[in-house]
């Protein structure tokens, strides 16, 4: 199905005090609340179905799938954790769609590449034991005597998504989330919500080495061994890329607020 096929109905655009009212509403079983929060959000979760149209799954799809995570978000969202709504249900709607893609495509994994991701999997842990830090895809791949691209394809075959509650960064004081570094703003717009998640523009002005972990890591869903392996360095590092990467995203959010 085409995107075009898909009409939104046209509903008012919920303010951030009417939909905190609305949500306490709905997660104490109004129905008619959680109707009108849905309604509310059917452009967001449009929005952001778009995303994924192009991995051959049916848009209609998508945004059915889409509108489960969207209720998930409704069912869970906490004013505690400091953003508006709809920063909190993008990754929700997210997750849902790429764990939908990524259910439907394990049915089409070949054989050979399941045995290679087993492979992959065991030999990736006896070098780490052996080597005291991550093994490169090159390695991997020489040691199994593979090529390189059906290492990767191994890989990506087993990744895991993301989630919002992830520790992207500890030291000795208190835990950084994923949630903590996503952008809350007063007016609702899917598009700017979208963009601002993606920091398409921000990521485009710092190095390319801290973009390329934050790509990795959070558009790619990879875990930071993962990237490790990718960029043939320690786990270590990805971390402190990491933390480096966020730090020049917020001083260059703050230059631009």
């Amino acid at each position: 199905m085409r995107e075009s096929q898909i009409k939104l109905p046209r509903y008012s655009i919920l303010s951030d005090e009417e939909t905190k009212s609305l949500i306490s509403l709905a997660q104490k079983g109004d129905a008619a609340a959680r109707e009108k929060l849905v309604n509310g959000n059917l452009r967001l979760v449009y929005s952001v179905a778009q995303r994924f149209v192009n991995r051959g799954r049916e848009m209609e799809d998508l945004f059915q799938v889409g509108a489960i995570g969207l209720l998930k978000a409704i069912e869970n969202f906490n004013a505690g954790f400091g953003v508006c709504f709809s920063t909190y249900a993008v990754p929700m709607i997210m997750g849902e769609i790429r764990r939908y893609i990524r259910d439907d495509d394990l049915i089409s994994i070949s054989r050979s590449l399941k045995e290679n991701a087993a492979l992959v999997k065991t030999r990736r842990e006896q070098l780490q034991k052996e080597q005291g830090r991550e093994p490169t895809v090159r390695q991997l791949a020489e040691s199994l005597g593979l090529p390189l691209e059906s290492v990767v394809a191994a890989l990506e075959s087993s990744q895991t998504p993301a989630s919002i509650h992830d520790v992207v960064y500890q030291d000795d004081g208190e835990p950084i989330y994923l949630l903590d570094h996503l952008c809350a703003g007063d007016e609702y717009d899917a598009g700017k919500v979208t963009d601002s998640l993606f920091l398409d523009d921000l990521l485009r002005k710092i190095p390319t080495r801290l973009r390329q972990v934050v790509e990795l890591r959070y558009l790619d869903d990879k875990t930071q061994a993962e990237v490790a392996a990718v960029m043939g360095v320690s786990q270590v590092q990805v971390s402190r890329l990491e933390k480096r990467a966020f730090v020049c995203l917020r001083r260059l959010s703050s230059e631009e607020a």
